[in-house]
């Protein structure tokens, strides 16, 4: 479930950052308890409110609930990764903020987890506690309890008090998934890397931006967080160097030629030397209550009811 769920909000952030295109409107941060659905009573808002201040002046651990009415046909979790984005929840440097979301009409709810609390709040977890104290409540119809159970299960899992025992069954459903995923990247990123590479001209650097975006989604989703900014960086840098070693050395040459010559790959292009080329709500920020600059790379777990 964890690397479908890193896949699902990497490929969604791909598809947002090429189209163009967003969804619902990311509400106003109003506070810590940000109930836009109208699903939580006022006790409950009040009570949620207190918790969550007294966790934060503790620990400066900064968890935040959100609920909307619908997602408006946007994917989950790339609305929660653009809330999480634009409200910076969590200490800068820290990254320890935790976003709780609920879109009542679509019955989805999700846990996103800052970078600094993914070894408390590892994807198992957030799994057990959406599936274990969220969805039954929630399927009963009390969205009180539900939220309550899994904003005290999250915050005991960050004490560490919050046990996640439960064997998850898509154990081997991810190991077939990544695979998949792995043969993919390699086959269609792979080989338009490659024909960057080898082509001359403006071509050669539209390919490497477009595909920047690729490089970070695959092997984050694939391999975790730190390799995937690991294959990122090796791209981001590495492309450059190996475009500047194919045109000027020797055996730069040489390969191109060697290619050229089986007809593996085309460089023919235009000038003739390589490139070196370079619903209403308002999403404004300020108030009383702001997040603190922390950062969120996609960990954390989905469900529904």
């Amino acid at each position: 479930m964890s690397t479908l769920t890193r896949f699902s909000s990497a490929l969604s952030l791909v598809v947002l950052t090429v189209t163009g295109l967003e969804g619902a409107e990311v509400p106003f941060l109003s506070g810590r308890v940000n109930d836009y659905a109208g699903i939580l009573s006022a006790e409950s808002t009040a009570h949620l409110n207190e918790l969550l201040k007294a966790h934060e002046d503790s620990t400066s651990n900064q968890v935040v609930i959100l609920t909307i009415p619908s997602l408006e046909g946007e994917d989950l979790e790339s609305f929660s990764i653009r809330v999480v984005d634009q409200w910076k929840l969590g200490q800068k440097g820290k990254d320890n903020g935790v976003l709780l979301l609920v879109s009542r009409d679509d019955r989805k709810v999700r846990i996103e987890v800052g970078r600094g609390l993914e070894g408390d709040l590892p994807d198992i977890t957030c799994g057990l506690i959406i599936r274990r104290e969220i969805i039954p409540r929630f399927k009963e119809g009390d969205y009180d309890a539900g939220v309550a159970g899994g904003v005290t299960a999250i915050l005991a899992a960050i004490r560490g008090s919050y046990s996640a025992s439960e064997e998850e069954s898509g154990g081997e459903g991810d190991i077939v998934f990544s695979l998949l995923a792995g043969g993919i990247f390699i086959v269609v990123v792979g080989l338009f890397t490659m024909i960057g590479l080898l082509t001359r001209g403006g071509a050669s650097w539209f390919l490497y931006v477009f595909l920047l975006p690729f490089w970070i989604a695959f092997p984050s989703a694939i391999l975790g967080v730190v390799p995937g900014v690991t294959a990122f960086g090796l791209y981001a840098v590495g492309f450059p160097l190996m475009k500047l070693w194919l045109a000027r050395s020797n055996r730069g040459k040489e390969f191109v030629h060697m290619l050229a010559s089986k007809k593996i790959f085309s460089t023919a292009g235009s000038g003739g030397g390589w490139s070196s080329g370079s619903s209403g709500w308002s999403s404004s920020s300020g108030g009383s209550f702001s997040g603190g600059g922390g950062g969120f790379s996609g960990g954390g777990a989905s469900g529904s009811w």
